[in-house]
């Protein structure tokens, strides 16, 4: 087999446009070959202003348009309309069902807490794959779709496949670009700590719209008495909001700090994808997807059956795949050097190469409702995000 083969691929990243876009004047949409838009399309979810979010969205120029919904895309959580629309909408009630079935037949990737894996084959662009999770939900506060209690947490974040290459979600992660003006940190610490497991080169979110920004962290794999620990922090300094830069991450390593994130690739899993059949295929936790991870690295465990949720979450197998059955669930979280029985070795086996994920609240809207003061309403640009993925036609 030929060494595997890396391109840049450029990533817009958008969230909380909230019905404005391009066209309103509210902001330039960068060119890019995967457009990645964290949820809350709208206001509140009336089939008009998706559809007129839908329509900019399928009309901007890129390959791939990864879209997840948010808490004020209501009619889009149909389980929760059918019992509070109304609260919203009690004049001119909406169809949920046509709001949903909105996304269908456009050239749009709508994940709705699911994984994909993506194949990009334009002549023109880098020809890469890379697999994507992407999940709505938040955690609940007030009358808003998609929200979810502390105690639901940690079951809902550990669906997420630990080979995924990138997360969208709209709740930030906790204690990273998740601070507001009125409740401090608002981010989940659950995915905080499902992100230390997955370990994946870029978490996009939003929802928080003060918290606008990016950090990279470094984790630490190696504490034996922290759990989910983190090393080191470093924070985004964005250029001069007058200025027509972009936001740019360079996260290549042709950039001046390349982001310290690698992993092995089966090119079987590929088989369907170069053959253009898994284009539109999703799934919720998903089989074990694009990457397989290195043998000779290692560590932790979670359930109760933890060889059967290894390969439900995309971890390759390992020769004590029976010793891992009989590891405590304490040892999630747990840092340090397999094939030691003490540390996490679903998270970790194979998988010491993903150290550092950089975390990216990419809000357009500047401020949050009321909007009040003298410049009202403001608004933040696009991130421009480049990383190298490996092409597809490598793996095969």
């Amino acid at each position: 087999m030929s060494p595997l083969q890396y391109r840049k691929t450029r990533f817009v990243c958008v969230s909380d446009t909230h019905n404005t876009s391009p066209e309103t004047g509210a902001f330039k949409l960068p060119k890019g070959d995967v457009l990645i838009h964290a949820g809350d399309l709208t206001k509140q979810g009336t089939y008009a202003e998706l559809r007129k979010t839908l329509d900019w969205i399928e009309n901007a120029d890129f390959e791939e348009k990864i879209v997840i919904a948010g808490n004020h895309d209501i009619t889009l959580d149909s389980d929760w309309y059918a019992e509070y629309g109304l609260y919203f909408h009690n004049q001119h009630p909406q169809d949920a069902a046509a709001c949903k079935q909105m996304f269908a037949n456009r050239s749009i990737r709508y994940l709705n807490h699911e994984s994909a894996l993506i194949t990009l084959k334009r002549d023109s662009g880098p020809r890469t794959a890379f697999k994507v999770f992407g999940s709505p939900y938040s955690p609940a506060r007030g009358l808003w779709a998609f929200g979810y209690q502390p105690e639901a947490a940690s079951a809902l974040w550990d669906q997420i496949p630990l080979d995924v290459d990138i997360t969208v979600t709209h709740t930030p992660p906790k204690y990273h670009c998740d601070e507001s003006r009125d409740r401090g940190a608002g981010g989940c610490g659950s995915l905080r700590q499902a992100l230390w497991q997955i370990r994946p080169q870029l978490a996009v979110c939003g929802h928080i719209h003060e918290g606008r920004g990016a950090e990279r962290i470094f984790w630490d794999l190696d504490s034996l008495n922290v759990k989910y620990k983190e090393g080191t922090t470093g924070y985004w300094t964005e250029p001069d909001p007058g200025s027509k830069k972009q936001c740019l991450l360079d996260l290549t390593t042709k950039g001046p700090a390349p982001l310290r994130n690698t992993r092995t690739v089966d090119p079987s899993t590929l088989e369907n994808a170069t053959n253009g059949h898994d284009a539109s295929q999703t799934s919720r936790a998903g089989p074990s997807g694009l990457w397989k991870q290195k043998q000779h690295f290692a560590c932790p465990s979670c359930a109760d059956n933890a060889e059967s949720k290894a390969q439900l979450r995309g971890t390759t197998d390992i020769s004590s795949s029976s010793e891992m059955v009989e590891l405590a669930p304490a040892t999630r979280g747990q840092g340090g050097a397999p094939p030691s029985g003490r540390c996490d070795l679903e998270a970790l086996s194979g998988r010491l190469g993903r150290q550092e994920t950089c975390v990216i609240n990419a809000a357009i809207m500047a401020s949050s409702w009321p909007h009040g003061g003298i410049n009202g309403r403001k608004y933040n640009k696009p991130f421009v995000v480049d990383i190298e993925l490996p092409t597809w036609e490598s793996l095969v």
